[in-house]
C-alpha cells in the first residue's frame, strides 16, 4: 500500500491508525476537513498543559511525543507520535489536555476545527468509529508503557520500546529492511523508560553486541526481532495490526 494521491494530508492515517475500511466518501471528507499543512520546528512545545483544545491535530510528517516535566525540570515522555498519528485527539471530548505536546523532529501538522470534526463524525458514522479505534489504541500504548515501567527492567524496557517503534513504524509503511526511521537521541529514550542517558547507552551496546538491534543516527534495525521480543516480552497484539508486523 502506498499514500494515495487525493490523501496528501490524511494518507499515512489512513495506512495506519485508519487502516479500518473506509469509503471513498469518508476518506474525502476527512481529507478535506483540515485547514493545511503547517511546520514546526523541532523541540518546541506547540501544545501546553491545560490548555482548550480548539481542534485536533494530525501529524503528518516527523516525530513529537507528550511529556511532563517535575518539579526539578526533570522531563518523562508519556506517548510518541509518527506521521499519520493525531496528537490530540484524546483532548475532543476533554477539552483541555493534562500533559504538554513537543515536536522532537522538524515536523508537518494540520488540524480540523472542533465544531467542524463534530459535524464531520456526526455525518460520517463510520469515520467516528474509526478515530475512536485511533483514540483506543492510544489507551492500549499507554496500559503496555505502563507494564513496561513497572515490571521490566532497564534492558527489558528499552527492548520493548524499540520493540513497538519497530512494529508501529512498519504499520505506517515508514521504512524498508536497512530499518525505521527513528530521529530521535538517547535522552529521548532515557526520558521514555525512565532512565538516565549513561545507562541508555549501556543497554543499546547490549543490544547491537548480542545480535538484537542496532541504534544509530536516526535509525532502528532490527537484526533479531524474535529475540528482542522475548526479551522485552513483547507482543504487538495491543497495536491491533491487521496484518503481520512481528514476523
Amino acid at each position: 500500500m502506498t499514500i494515495e494521491p487525493d490523501a496528501p494530508i490524511s494518507g499515512r492515517f489512513l495506512l495506519n491508525r485508519g487502516r479500518k475500511r473506509m469509503t471513498p466518501e469518508e476518506r474525502a471528507a476527512l481529507e478535506a476537513a483540515f485547514d493545511g499543512v503547517r511546520s514546526v520546528p523541532a523541540r518546541r512545545t506547540v501544545i501546553e498543559r491545560g490548555a482548550p483544545v480548539d481542534r485536533s491535530t494530525l501529524l503528518v510528517e516527523g516525530v513529537m511525543c507528550r511529556y511532563l516535566d517535575d518539579q526539578q525540570g526533570h522531563r518523562q515522555l508519556l506517548g510518541l507520535y509518527i506521521a499519520g498519528d493525531f496528537i490530540d485527539l484524546h483532548g475532543f471530548p476533554l477539552e483541555r489536555l493534562d500533559h504538554d505536546i513537543a515536536t522532537i523532529t522538524d515536523v508537518r501538522i494540520a488540524s480540523v476545527p472542533r465544531e467542524r470534526l463534530k459535524d464531520l463524525v456526526a455525518r460520517h458514522p463510520n469515520l467516528a468509529r474509526t478515530l475512536w479505534f485511533s483514540t483506543t489504541v492510544d489507551a492500549a500504548m499507554h496500559r503496555e508503557w505502563i507494564f513496561r515501567m513497572g515490571r521490566l527492567g532497564a534492558t527489558g524496557r528499552v527492548a520493548h520500546f524499540f520493540s513497538e517503534m519497530d512494529a508501529r513504524l512498519r504499520l505506517a509503511e515508514l521504512g524498508d529492511e536497512g530499518g525505521v526511521p527513528l530521529p530521535i537521541n538517547q535522552t529521548d529514550v532515557a526520558e521514555t523508560c525512565g532512565l538516565t542517558a549513561v545507562h541508555v547507552n549501556r543497554v543499546m551496546r547490549r543490544l547491537r553486541e548480542d545480535g538484537l538491534a542496532t541504534f544509530r543516527s536516526g535509525v532502528l534495525r532490527i537484526e533479531n526481532r524474535k529475540g528482542l521480543h522475548r526479551l522485552a516480552e513483547f507482543s504487538d497484539d495491543y497495536l491491533y495490526p491487521d496484518r503481520p508486523v512481528s514476523s
